[in-house]
């Protein structure tokens, strides 16, 4: 019997890689949200008020 097992252990190289994209990621984030944040566009501003809001973000 012979049994196949996967091995689900990252290498370090594609651990490196995941770890510059969720910063990259987190770092757009941030940029949107102050941007929003920021706008003074009464439209994106109405758009984005609640989640502002819910995430602290003062925009009064």
């Amino acid at each position: 019997m012979q049994a196949n097992t996967l091995s689900t252990i990252a290498s370090p190289a594609k651990k490196v890689e995941s770890l510059k994209l969720a910063i990259a990621t987190f770092i757009l984030g941030l940029g949107l949200i102050y941007t929003v944040g920021f706008a003074p566009i009464e439209s994106v501003h109405d758009a984005a008020h609640d989640s502002r809001h819910a995430l602290s973000f003062p925009c009064h």
